[in-house]
C-alpha cells in the first residue's frame, strides 16, 4: 500500500455531556508508517487506552475519523468491526487475557481455529510463533503453570497468530517486572522487524521509548508537539 498505515484524524471522544462532560481526546490527529513502532506516552488518564481503543474499533468517537491500511474503522458496522479485529488488528493487553484452561498453543491457536485455518496450517504456524517469542518448550503449559513474563509472551504470539497489520498493545509491561518488562520489550521491537507488523504501544517505560521509532506524548486528550 501506499500512504500510512494508520490514520487519525480529528479524533474527539468525550464522555458524558454538559458541564460534567470529559473530554478524553480532544482533536487527535497523526500517522503512523507501516513497519514502525511507536510509543504512546502519557500521565494515567491522558486518554491512552481510549485512543488506542478508538483505533482497534474497541470504542467510537464522537469526531474524526481511523483509517488502518485505508480501511476507514470509523465507518464500520459490528460485523466489520469484527472482520477489521480478526484480519487486521490485533491487542495485547496489560492483563494477558489468556484462557486458563487452554494450553499455550491453544490459546495462540485459537484466532486461527475462528478464521478456519486447515489444521496442518494453524499447527506449522503456532510452533513457529512459539519458537518466535521463546517458549517452544511450554508449548502445553496452561496459563497459571506459566510466569507473568512467559503469559505475556504468549499473549503476544497469539496476538501475531493471524498476521495482523497494525499490533496495539495497552501497558505491555505494566505487571511485570523491571527485567521481565524489558525482555518483552525488546520481544515486541524484534517482532516489528521479523513480521513486518506496525506496532502502536502505550508504556511509562524509558527503554520502551528508546526502543520505538517515534514517540508520542498526549495529555488531557491532546497529543503535545
Amino acid at each position: 500500500m501506499t500512504g500510512p498505515l494508520l490514520k487519525v484524524a480529528g479524533v474527539h471522544r468525550r464522555f458524558g455531556s454538559g458541564p460534567a462532560a470529559v473530554h478524553a481526546l480532544r482533536d487527535v490527529s497523526f500517522e503512523v508508517a507501516a513497519g514502525t513502532m511507536v510509543a504512546l506516552v502519557g500521565r494515567s488518564g491522558s486518554g491512552k487506552t481510549t485512543l488506542l481503543n478508538v483505533i482497534g474499533g474497541l470504542d467510537r468517537p464522537d469526531e474524526g475519523t481511523v483509517h488502518v491500511e485505508g480501511t476507514e474503522v470509523t465507518a464500520l458496522d459490528e460485523d466489520g468491526l469484527s472482520r477489521l479485529r480478526r484480519e487486521k488488528v490485533s491487542y495485547v493487553f496489560q492483563t494477558f487475557g489468556l484462557i486458563p484452561v487452554l494450553s499455550a498453543a491453544e490459546n495462540v491457536g485459537a484466532p486461527l481455529r475462528l478464521a478456519r485455518t486447515p489444521a496442518a496450517e494453524r499447527e506449522r504456524r503456532v510452533a513457529m510463533l512459539l519458537d518466535l517469542v521463546g517458549l517452544a518448550d511450554h508449548a502445553q503449559q496452561r496459563p497459571d503453570e506459566l510466569s507473568g513474563g512467559q503469559q505475556q509472551r504468549v499473549a503476544i504470539a497469539r496476538a501475531l497468530a493471524a498476521s495482523p497489520r497494525l499490533l496495539v498493545a495497552d501497558e505491555p509491561t505494566g505487571q511485570l517486572d523491571a527485567e521481565t518488562g524489558l525482555s518483552v520489550m525488546a520481544l515486541l521491537r524484534g517482532v516489528v522487524e521479523s513480521e513486518g507488523v506496525t506496532a502502536l504501544v502505550s508504556t511509562h517505560d524509558a527503554v520502551m521509548m528508546a526502543l520505538a521509532d517515534r514517540v508520542i506524548h498526549i495529555s488531557d486528550g491532546r497529543l503535545e508537539g
